[in-house]
């Protein structure tokens, strides 16, 4: 089972709210609306996306990471690896 399971249908309404967003800014651009509004859209979609990965990043520490810990070994250290990976990640990004 996954960390996020028991958040899995909110995770997926979130992220069904995020992909209207994305069709929006489709048809903002089908419908030649002004650049600044689109640059807009594009940052309240990045800002979702964002708020969308550190919520799931923290689920992944606090039980992936934290079981694996618990548990020690090559699981510990290939899971703290992975989520340092992923926080280097979203940093760049």
């Amino acid at each position: 089972m996954t960390g996020y399971g028991s958040e899995r249908e909110a995770y997926l309404k979130r992220l069904r709210r995020i992909e209207g967003q994305i069709r929006g800014l489709q048809r903002m651009v089908e419908e030649d609306k002004y650049c600044i509004d689109i640059l807009t859209q594009v940052s309240a979609a990045t800002k979702a996306l964002q708020s969308f990965s550190l919520e799931l990043l923290d689920e992944h520490l606090a039980t992936c990471v934290v079981q694996a810990a618990a548990a020690g070994g090559e699981e510990a250290d290939l899971k703290v690896r992975e989520a340092s990976d992923a926080i280097a990640r979203l940093v760049r990004s």
